[in-house]
């Protein structure tokens, strides 16, 4: 029987609203739907993906304790004591801290700051106890982006069906660019189009668009505008996990089986 090596995937895009959060945290469950572990990590500010799987006052927890990726990166240790378990079978999180606002300062002076949150990785990798680590990063371009592309094997972005849609992709890419120059086999998994409106012509141009970038996948799935998104959120779960029947979850299941190479969903 052939070993899966855990893969690690970052979800970045310098625009906010993107998406970004919410479908690191989807794809995740579903990859655990398709029979494998996962590791998210929440490296934004925001919370946003550990509110995804936590109540408020949890996370809250969370970000005001010891337990969470801002200490683990402040104190450059090994990550494994900083993992919380979820409700859901084969899904844990390392949760963020609002403190993640001042990590570029953290970081500022150390050594080989870039590879900071990859050796803090590294038991965790080796140990091969996931296939996935999944990692939130910020909505911004600096030190501690870098940071998480430098620990990834390959980057996802979302991008949202708007007329801003595709505002700022030009500045994530040079970005990119810079960034493979420290670690070349860095891959860009591809682009997935979120919040889309079938009826407007932002989807079309969004998909034309995109569409014309060389060498750059663009993901056959895409996901659609649904309330069932927001009200999972509010109330902390995962889509599929709170309307297994909704649009929303069986995009969300298909594009988990494009990642993991499973578009039939046969595990």
């Amino acid at each position: 029987m052939k070993v899966r090596k855990t893969k690690v995937i970052c979800f970045a895009n310098n625009k906010g609203g993107s998406g970004k959060s919410t479908t690191c945290g989807n794809v995740g469950y579903g990859l655990t739907q398709l029979g494998r572990k996962v590791l998210l990590i929440d490296g934004d500010m925001q919370l946003n993906l550990s509110l995804s799987f936590f109540d408020e006052e949890r996370v809250l927890e969370f970000a005001k304790g010891g337990k969470n990726l801002y200490e683990g990166i402040k104190r450059q240790e090994d990550l494994t004591g900083y993992i919380v378990h979820s409700s859901y079978d084969n899904l844990d999180l390392i949760p963020s801290s609002t403190l993640m606002s001042s990590i570029e300062y953290e970081l500022f002076t150390k050594w080989q700051r870039e590879y900071i949150l990859k050796k803090c990785l590294e038991n965790i990798r080796e140990s091969q106890g996931y296939d996935y680590i999944l990692i939130d990063a910020p909505p911004t371009l600096g030190g501690w982006v870098m940071n998480i592309l430098c620990a990834s094997d390959e980057v996802i972005i979302p991008v949202e069906s708007t007329p801003w849609g595709l505002f700022g992709l030009g500045n994530m890419f040079e970005f990119l660019e810079q960034v493979k120059q420290i670690v070349p086999e860095l891959k860009v998994g591809g682009i997935v189009i979120t919040k889309v409106d079938t009826r407007k012509n932002y989807f079309k141009q969004t998909f034309a668009a995109l569409k014309q970038l060389n060498d750059v996948k663009v993901f056959d799935t895409y996901i659609r505008v649904d309330s069932s998104i927001e009200w999972s959120q509010d109330n902390n779960a995962p889509v599929m996990a709170y309307k297994k029947g909704s649009r929303s979850a069986a995009e969300y299941m298909e594009l988990a089986g494009e990642i993991a190479g499973v578009p039939d969903r046969d595990t």
